[in-house]
Order: structure tokens, then sequence, then C-alpha cells
């Protein structure tokens, strides 16, 4: 079981990076349930430099490490060496590969994303949330966390906007913790 002191420990703030449909759904059945080039565009901006820690099925979604960022994929002995990744067994191990690759490359944050039960397992060390809330309501099967407002507090709002070629409108929302 993590500590709190884990995230102190590790040099850079832990920061979950997500899509979030209204009713809470980020993923179906191993995908996106939208087409948001807006967002994507503004998920390359957030991560780009900083360690990335995904768990295995958010990676096989990719199909391929993320690049111009260190990619650490948490799963068990399922996923096989991959050219471009660091595995780690555990989400612990994680998050200390991508602290430790962070602070040698000068980078702002570790960027947690995805999946549904990395974010669970992350929210109460996340330090912010960098939240793309999507105006839908898909059916899927993964969901984001419940935001807790008692422990988070909105920061920064910015929308909503529809790209050209988005298939929703979004609005890119910061929090932090209280």
């Amino acid at each position: 079981m993590m500590t709190e002191g884990l995230a102190g420990g590790l040099g850079l703030p832990i920061v979950l990076v997500a899509a979030v449909g209204e009713n809470g759904v980020i993923g179906a059945q191993g995908d996106m349930p939208w087409r948001l080039p807006s967002d994507l565009r503004h998920f390359k901006d957030l991560t780009m430099g900083q360690p990335v820690v995904m768990g295995r099925k958010t990676f096989l979604s990719i199909g391929k490490p993320l690049s111009g960022r260190v990619n650490v994929v948490v799963s068990g002995p399922t996923l096989g060496p991959v050219e471009g990744i660091e595995r780690a067994s555990t989400l612990e191990e994680g998050l200390r590969l991508a602290g430790q690759a962070g602070r040698g490359r000068g980078a702002r944050m570790i960027a947690v994303i995805g999946g549904g039960q990395i974010y669970a397992q992350t929210i109460d060390l996340a330090d912010r949330l960098e939240i793309t809330r999507v105006a839908v309501a898909p059916e899927g099967d993964t969901f984001f966390p419940m935001i807790d407002e008692a422990s988070w507090r909105e920061v920064a709002r910015r929308g909503p906007v529809k790209g050209e070629t988005d298939t929703a409108a979004v609005t890119f929302l910061t929090y932090e913790r209280r």
C-alpha cells in the first residue's frame, strides 16, 4: 500500500491528466468514446517533456510510446519488453521510476494518464488534476474517480471550446488539492 510519504518523496508533483465525460466516463471497450483533436493538442502541451505513468490497457490503446516523454507502464508480466517504455510491476515502482527520470530531465511533474484503475489508485496522492470536461455523457466501461469538492478546488477554467473536428465541446479545468 502506498503512503502519502511516497508522493512527497518523488520530488515532483503528481498530476492526473484525463478527458472525462459528464457522467465520469473516460473509456469504452479500450478506446476513448469521442474524437477531440483540440484535447489531444492540450494533452501534448501538458505532458511533453514530462514522465507519464499509465496502466497496461492504456498503453495498449495508445499502441506505442508517446514521443518526447519517458513512458512508464504499470503492468504485471503480461506485458513483455517493449522498446521505448519503462515497465513497472507496481504503481509505487512506476511513480518512483517516473520521479527519478523526471528529476534527471528537469521535468515539472509526473503525469498520470490512465486508465481508470491507475487514476483510482493515485487520486489521493495527486497534487493537481488537469481535467478536460467533455460535454457528452457516453456509454462506457471505464470511469474517472469522483472529484471530492472538499479535497479539490478549481483554480483555472478555459472554455467551453469546440474545435472544427471535435465531436463535442470541452472545458479545460485545473484543480489543486485544498
